[in-house]
């Protein structure tokens, strides 16, 4: 069995997954025409309410603080704890999925328990380590009751955060997992539509980065977990993020 073959049996795509001939040379594809639905995002209101007017002079441990002490929706009444993020603070992959579940906020960490673990399988498959030159966080901080799906209003209070996150960083490229991590492109489009394509970020708020990040959009791990034959899509797109990444450095 070559090396190729175990990674694949590894993400449970092997042999379901066959190489689909050379790859097109990567360039930057539009989205599918979508509106924007986060210009709150970048209003005033949402960055006072959340006492957010000095959030991009802030540090890492100035933003922690921050986002565990955040009572800017009703989010915070009901979870243990923030799930701010881990890993490398200067890493050149940046992983941005939804929202923490049940194992994370009782952990404050994301990406634990089986999507954690698939998740982490990802990363192996792709010669990466969780906390080696990698960050992963979520676009919502703070456990929804049920599980939930979190409301667009929920949303924008929590993306300034990312923002400051993604801006201390400075990442190579950013991998969202999941549609609403897909909302870092201010749109609201069908997965199927955003995946496959090279995007690029270029922020929401008034304090954007001083050059676009690209960015590519793919299916979350408990996505997977629920529908294994969307698998071989998600392949697709690591191989993707994995020649961008080699153009870029």
């Amino acid at each position: 069995m070559n090396r190729e073959e175990a990674i694949l049996r590894e993400l449970n795509l092997y042999p379901l997954w066959q190489r689909r001939g050379q790859a097109k040379p990567v360039c930057e594809q539009e989205a599918a025409a979508a509106q924007p639905i986060i210009e709150q995002v970048t209003s005033q209101s949402v960055m006072e309410k959340a006492g957010l007017q000095n959030l991009a002079s802030c540090n890492w441990p100035e933003l922690k603080a921050l986002v565990k002490n955040c009572t800017a929706c009703k989010l915070r009444a009901g979870c243990t704890q923030t799930v701010f993020g881990m890993g490398d603070v200067r890493a050149d992959w940046l992983f941005v999925g939804e929202w923490p579940g049940a194992d994370e906020d009782v952990q404050g960490e994301p990406f634990v328990g089986q999507s954690g673990k698939l998740l982490d399988n990802i990363l192996a498959a792709i010669k990466l380590k969780r906390g080696h030159n990698v960050y992963i966080t979520n676009t919502v901080k703070c456990y929804p009751p049920g599980n939930r799906t979190p409301e667009a209003n929920e949303i924008a209070q929590c993306v300034p955060y990312l923002e400051r996150q993604i801006q201390l960083i400075q990442p190579k490229l950013i991998v969202a997992l999941g549609e609403t991590a897909a909302l870092l492109l201010g749109y609201d489009a069908a997965l199927p539509d955003l995946r496959g394509k090279l995007h690029n970020y270029r922020g929401l708020s008034s304090h954007s980065l001083d050059k676009d990040i690209p960015l590519i959009i793919t299916y979350h791990p408990t996505d997977l977990l629920h529908t294994p034959l969307n698998k071989a899509k998600a392949w697709d797109d690591l191989c993707l993020a994995v020649a961008t990444m080699q153009r870029l450095v």
